[in-house]
């Protein structure tokens, strides 16, 4: 089957959320891989990373983030294309991110490997992403404080291809609206 509309991944840093995002969107016939970090990195000066307890700044330059990928996958959408939207989308922002996508099919996919398996891929990398939060902070974050929304993989033992192949026979649990 293949995926049409809009997907987004998402989980927590380091669960192969742009590893898993670009292999599925070199398996489709027109896709495009739309990358939320990237428009956090467009900001040169002024920026604010969000962090626990995010000031007011942080938090309206995340959501302008949001807005910005969201619309970015709604045009691409728009042209044809299958837009693989890949994020840290956790507890209230991934219903609200949901809300921002006009385009339908909407479909969602959750990576949720274990959180050694987490920090095992996060030692092993030459990027660090957590900084100020901890594996476990996010992990609590993901499995506590966000909505049951499409499909939930927990890809500890999955490789990136199997994870993909995963997702292409979910479509209809990972489809939200």
């Amino acid at each position: 089957m293949t995926l049409r509309g809009v997907v987004v991944i998402t989980g927590v840093m380091a669960s192969g959320k742009s590893t898993v995002a670009q292999a599925l969107a070199e398996t489709l016939p027109r896709a495009a891989h739309v990358r939320g970090d990237l428009f956090r990195r467009m900001i040169v000066s002024g920026r604010e990373d969000y962090a626990p307890d995010p000031s007011p700044e942080a938090t309206a330059q995340l959501r302008l983030r949001h807005r910005l990928s969201a619309a970015t996958a709604d045009a691409y959408a728009e042209a044809g294309f299958t837009a693989v939207v890949q994020d840290v989308l956790l507890g209230p922002e991934l219903a609200s991110y949901v809300e921002l996508i006009r385009t339908r099919p909407l479909h969602v996919v959750v990576l949720a490997p274990s959180p050694e398996t987490v920090a095992a891929r996060e030692a092993g990398r030459p990027k660090t992403g957590y900084g100020v939060w901890t594996v476990a902070d996010l992990d609590a974050g993901l499995r506590t404080g966000t909505a049951p929304l499409g499909l939930w993989l927990n890809s500890s033992e999955l490789t990136v291809e199997q994870t993909v192949e995963a997702i292409l026979r979910g479509t209809e649990r990972s489809r939200v609206v």
